[in-house]
């Protein structure tokens, strides 16, 4: 895919990388959405046919796993603007590699809804499996829940769906490997920073 390809160039301006990242991240988002529950319901066109479509079945919120889950936010809204949000924040701690909660604050009922997860990063899983755990608290069990992520590790994704084997997760690549610093191979460096321009000075 060229927006794969213009996203993990090193040499990219920021203003690539976004709007690149923006159109795979809608693409995600289009397919998570067609994984949810739905029934025939019919429509009269304005020409005054019917049309036999479909209606969601459930109510459906949406969880960003902050930082990075944020970037999905703007494509989001542009397809649900009704959609609730919340956030979780969870940070790798740069020693043990090991997921660290700081934060969480979900819709209400949030139990009783489906939940579009926004991590685009799925390197070792821990994060992910944290933000599972977080849900899992408050009563949204694994078939409920539809991960959108942009890059995955296969060891990542044996973790995750050996631990939650009814989970959905869209992604748009799965990497090589994992190197030894856990980062993803062969990756696209930090992509909360280059999406939101932490990474140092670049047009």
């Amino acid at each position: 895919m060229d927006a794969q390809t213009r996203i993990r160039d090193r040499d990219a301006t920021r203003q690539v990388f976004i709007t690149q990242s923006r159109r795979i991240l809608r693409l995600l988002l289009e397919a998570g959405v067609g994984l949810l529950p739905t029934e025939p319901k019919a429509v009269i066109t304005p020409a005054g046919h019917v049309f036999e479509g479909q209606t969601l079945t459930e109510r459906v919120c949406a969880v960003s796993v902050v930082r990075a889950g944020e970037s999905f936010e703007h494509e989001l809204w542009s397809i649900a603007p009704e959609m609730r949000l919340g956030k979780i924040l969870i940070q790798r701690d740069k020693t043990t590699k090991e997921p660290q909660l700081f934060y969480s604050h979900l819709p209400l009922e949030v139990g009783d809804q489906h939940v579009l997860l926004l991590e685009p990063m799925l390197a070792t899983g821990g994060s992910l499996m944290t933000a599972l755990a977080v849900l899992e608290s408050v009563g949204v069990s694994s078939p409920r829940v539809i991960v959108l992520n942009l890059l995955s590790s296969p060891q990542g994704l044996e973790r995750v769906l050996s631990a939650h084997p009814e989970i959905d997760i869209v992604t748009a690549s799965v990497e090589s490997r994992l190197d030894a610093n856990a980062f993803m191979v062969p990756g696209i460096g930090d992509f909360g920073d280059r999406f939101f321009g932490t990474d140092g000075p670049r047009p």
